[in-house]
């Protein structure tokens, strides 16, 4: 039986930021990948590394920072081995994004057509701009949006209804990967699920994967089919979204993030947040990052840092866990 290729592998991966103070490491050896027709969440709080991850994937990093190591592969293709022409006709045609602030996304002084039409016939020279115009149009039909919206700028727009045309040109092309950065923040709840509902649906219809990116745990849980737990950096575990629960065993860090989701439905709502405070990529703690603010600490865990433990689906690095618990805590 052939082996299904990764959408998205990426092996040993490290990114640092150049600074005044020195380089800082805000991505450290990083293992992940995304099946076909998978969605993979990535939570963390601020700062753990997870857009600087998703801006290496698809290669758009600012020129302070850059990946010093590791391989990020599309498909099987190597994303830093592309020329310039190569890897601009592969974004959005193979890999696109959908980032954090549609509003800033989306160009204020043209309208939602005019911007459909542009990434349509950049990317494929060939299309008629007859043929783009009707193709924006079902993309509209595609997130939702009453067509005679095209017509309308974005500041004309609702929230929610900018951030739909931002899904709908990362979908325009039919990437086989989109990475989404934050793609509900700064929206109510009502609309963050009508939205998370669209995107479901696209995905189930068109059959491409996500890699999912947020700091809501409760909503990533919910989405992807695993979801990565980044901390300082680092990955510190991967997990099935349908075993994050209180009842199961988890590195510490991800026991945390669960803790602070309240349970509505309870008589009394307890929020119980993570003490102390994420650590300074410039200093970093020795041994485990996460050991100054973890309730399980052992006298190993300031002075050796964990190796990832992988059993099948699943990763933890954490001393605390031998590799049959782990092999158990995914079956």
């Amino acid at each position: 039986m052939a082996q299904v290729q990764p959408v998205l592998e990426l092996t040993g991966v490290s990114v640092a930021y150049e600074t005044p103070k020195g380089p800082v490491q805000a991505v450290n050896r990083v293992n992940l990948t995304v099946m076909p027709n998978e969605i993979v969440g990535l939570v963390g709080e601020s700062g753990s590394g997870k857009s600087t991850m998703a801006y290496a994937i698809m290669r758009l990093l600012r020129g302070n920072a850059g990946v010093t190591e590791g391989a990020i592969r599309v498909l099987g293709e190597d994303i830093y081995g592309m020329d310039p022409k190569t890897l601009k006709k592969f974004r959005w045609n193979k890999m696109a994004m959908v980032f954090q602030s549609a509003m800033s996304a989306l160009n204020p002084v043209l309208t939602v057509e005019m911007q459909i039409i542009d990434t349509l016939r950049v990317h494929k020279p060939e299309m008629s701009r007859a043929e783009a115009q009707r193709r924006a149009g079902d993309l509209l039909d595609l997130v939702r949006i009453e067509r005679k919206r095209l017509r309308s700028y974005p500041h004309e727009l609702s929230g929610g209804m900018r951030q739909r045309v931002v899904v709908a040109i990362a979908v325009a092309l039919e990437p086989d990967l989109v990475i989404m950065d934050e793609p509900t923040t700064a929206l109510d709840v009502v609309v963050q699920r009508s939205i998370l509902d669209e995107i479901q649906a696209i995905q189930a219809q068109k059959q491409f994967s996500i890699l999912f990116i947020s700091h809501d745990f409760s909503l990533v849980s919910e989405l992807a089919s695993r979801v990565a737990i980044m901390y300082a950096g680092r990955i510190v575990e991967i997990a099935r979204g349908d075993s994050l629960s209180l009842g199961r065993r988890h590195h510490p860090y991800t026991e945390g993030l669960l803790r602070a989701i309240p349970e509505l439905t309870a008589d009394d709502v307890v929020i119980e947040g993570i003490p102390g405070h994420p650590p300074d990529l410039v200093n970093l703690p020795s041994g485990c990052a996460f050991h100054p603010r973890c309730s399980a600490v052992m006298d190993i865990c300031r002075t050796v840092r964990p190796e990832p433990i992988v059993a099948g689906e699943t990763l933890m690095e954490c001393h605390l866990f031998t590799k049959q618990e782990v092999s158990e805590s995914g079956s």
